[in-house]
């Protein structure tokens, strides 16, 4: 069995890598954390939930993950407007990697 170099190899061909790409951002994991936990959500209670966004980044955010099918979203035609965001299942299938950061933390956070 050969040893692999590092020098021979790139980070960025790597799953890692691509996992990253689709999550990596301020506030990216936040919007999938509260997606995970509450299922469908509005606009407005999301930018409530998460406080410090302005609306203009939530909805940069939001646009990004759905663009990357992590997210769906669901405008229903009425007045005033009413817009939903739920995970896809493409987004549904990183549950067990938030899950596993929720117990890390939980196990390992400093008081």
């Amino acid at each position: 069995m050969s040893e692999r170099c590092i020098s021979k190899e790139c980070l960025s061909n790597t799953g890692f890598s691509y996992t990253l790409s689709l999550i990596n951002g301020k506030y990216k994991m936040t919007i999938l954390y509260t997606l995970m936990e509450f299922g469908v959500v509005r606009f407005n209670e999301m930018k409530k939930y998460i406080g410090s966004i302005s609306y203009k980044t939530l909805s940069a955010t939001l646009k990004e993950l759905e663009a990357d099918q992590l997210v769906d979203r669901k405008e229903y035609p009425q007045i005033p407007p009413k817009v939903e965001y739920r995970l896809t299942a493409r987004g549904r299938s990183l549950i067990p990697i938030l899950d596993g950061m929720c117990e890390w933390g939980d196990s390992n956070r400093i008081s």
